[in-house]
């Protein structure tokens, strides 16, 4: 397989936290050749690109400013992190109804300049603003795609790789469906080296059982609630998570990586956002890759897309 050169224009819509942690994460890297920071807060964007051109020197060089919308001609990836956050005692409904009405107008102001490359959806509900962005925009559903479980396929390995004490580099496995409560840890596909994880446990001297498998479950659900309690919002890790698609996007790698998607036909699923292990290039998405689910594994798949359509059929 022959890996394609960077081609690198990058355009990120909101320069918050995300966003702009986002940029620094992707100038770090180095595969990208511009990246300009888009937001309603002019001031913000430039503040942030300076900030980060300072300190070229010291990676390599590249170009970073802010722009607008216009800027989105001939971009190679678009990211939206733009969006209102949860606030205390706000449902999840409330919060996808005031990001869809920000989306309806943000999806009109890309299209006006929009020439090519992929749409990467980070704003939440991931899911839900995946889909409607990709409905509003009427592009091909692998061009409008959602950072969706990659971060929780993350959080996956590392908790997984501290309760084997194995280097998280060689724990492999799957969070599918909703970048939510009802996501689904793909047990049956989890491996270790190469060794599936139920074939590790057998010969494993702890003998942890289901007990530890749960508790892990929960603890990826519950990282980011636990990491705003402490520090107020999630911003390290995505951006980190954000930099990996968009390699993958830039450099055309067919990587498999957990993005949202809307999905027809996937495992009996149509006309939802939500996801699933995908091939991933300079196109967006390829295909879906198909791994073989357990009976309760498909199961809390369907009922994780019916949770995400409920959601969708509210704003819609």
């Amino acid at each position: 397989m022959q890996i394609a050169k960077t081609k690198g224009k990058i355009v990120i819509i909101g320069s918050g936290f995300v966003g702009s942690t986002t940029a620094f994460a992707i100038s770090m890297s180095g595969i990208a050749s511009e990246i300009i920071l888009v937001d309603a807060n002019k001031e913000k964007a430039m503040g942030e690109a300076l900030d980060i051109n300072h300190g070229l020197s010291f990676i390599s060089q590249m170009i970073i400013t802010d722009g607008d919308y216009s800027d989105i001609k001939e971009a190679d990836v678009i990211i939206i992190t733009a969006g209102s956050g949860r606030k205390p005692g706000e449902s999840r409904f409330d919060l996808a109804k005031k990001n869809a009405d920000i989306f309806k107008d943000m999806a009109a102001k890309i299209m006006a300049h929009y020439t090519g490359g992929v749409i990467l959806v980070v704003s939440n509900p991931v899911d839900v603003l995946t889909y409607l962005m990709q409905k509003l925009t009427g592009l091909p559903e692998g061009k409008v795609i959602g950072t969706g479980t990659v971060l929780d396929s993350s959080r996956f390995r590392y908790l997984l790789s501290e309760h084997c004490k194995i280097d998280v580099r060689n724990v492999h496995g799957y969070i599918i469906g909703e970048h939510g409560d009802s996501e689904v840890p793909v047990w049956s596909a989890t491996n270790i080296a190469g060794k599936l994880l139920d074939q590790y446990c057998s010969v494993c001297k702890n003998r942890c059982g289901n007990v530890e498998r749960e508790r892990i479950a929960k603890d990826v659900k519950d990282s980011g609630a636990k990491i705003i309690k402490y520090k107020g919002a999630t911003y390290y890790a995505i951006a980190l998570s954000i930099n990996r698609i968009v390699e993958a996007i830039l450099k055309s790698q067919n990587s498999i990586l957990t993005v949202s998607s809307v999905i027809n036909g996937a495992y009996g699923i149509s006309d939802v956002a939500l996801s699933l292990p995908s091939v991933i290039n300079s196109s967006g998405i390829e295909k879906i890759y198909d791994i073989v689910l357990r009976e309760e594994e498909l199961n809390a798949l369907h009922d994780s897309a019916k949770k995400i359509k409920e959601t969708i059929d509210k704003i819609m």
